[in-house]
């Protein structure tokens, strides 16, 4: 760790920044001058995906939930764009801001949010669906199917790629701390910043998890008991 906190073994050097790290350079693999879109930017994988994104030269558009976190995006992490989900006008936004189209799309939330993003997709787009968040809520009639919207005729006609995986796919393998020591020396270097959201009491577990279903949390959400 060379004097990092031990807590970031459950964050930018743990299971959410090796999702990050692989997710981006083993699945999107952006070439510099490349636009990468990251929704869910100011959660513990979002944001180290944006920063290596600008490691690796990428212009890097992150979407998050409040104000205080477009700010630290953009400000701290060095996202070129940042603008709010919420208040959105998606198709607008690509439109304006991202007239050159986008070429990866690292996906934590899934849903209509996903479905703008590829419909603004360049050809050869890459997407690593990472998570659905847009969904995890979602309470229907037992053995309703959840419509997600998805036009497939964008996907076939500009070649578009999407790969779904998690990290088990290298936690067994030699470059998992590779990796790990890659991303730390980024972290002591200066390269990637990180934050934590600290809920004390372990007591208060159930709350702090609703609150990082609600998208309360910056960075990495840590129970300190």
């Amino acid at each position: 760790m060379k004097g990092l906190p031990d807590s970031y073994a459950l964050g930018c050097l743990g299971m959410p920044g090796m999702t990050a790290f692989f997710g981006l350079t083993e699945i999107l693999k952006p070439q510099q001058g490349e636009t990468l879109v990251v929704s869910a930017a100011a959660g513990a994988v979002g944001s180290i995906v944006g920063q290596i994104g600008k490691i690796k030269g990428c212009n890097v558009v992150g979407f998050a939930g409040s104000a205080d976190k477009l700010k630290w995006l953009k400000d701290d992490l060095g996202f070129d764009q940042a603008f709010n989900y919420k208040s959105a006008n998606l198709e607008d936004i690509f439109k304006t801001h991202v007239p050159k189209g986008i070429d990866c799309y690292f996906d934590n939330v899934g849903g209509e949010f996903t479905y703008h993003v590829v419909e603004n997709m360049n050809e050869y787009g890459r997407i690593a669906q990472c998570g659905n968040i847009s969904s995890y809520n979602y309470v229907g009639v037992p053995g309703e199917l959840i419509m997600e919207p998805f036009n497939y005729k964008v996907f076939r006609f500009k070649n578009i790629s999407l790969l779904g995986y998690n990290i088990g796919r290298w936690s067994n393998s030699p470059i998992y701390f590779e990796a790990m020591k890659q991303v730390r020396d980024w972290i002591l270097e200066g390269k990637i910043k990180t934050q934590e959201t600290v809920t004390e009491g372990f007591e208060k577990m159930p709350q702090a998890f609703i609150e990082l279903l609600e998208g309360k949390n910056t960075g990495k959400q840590i129970i300190k008991a």
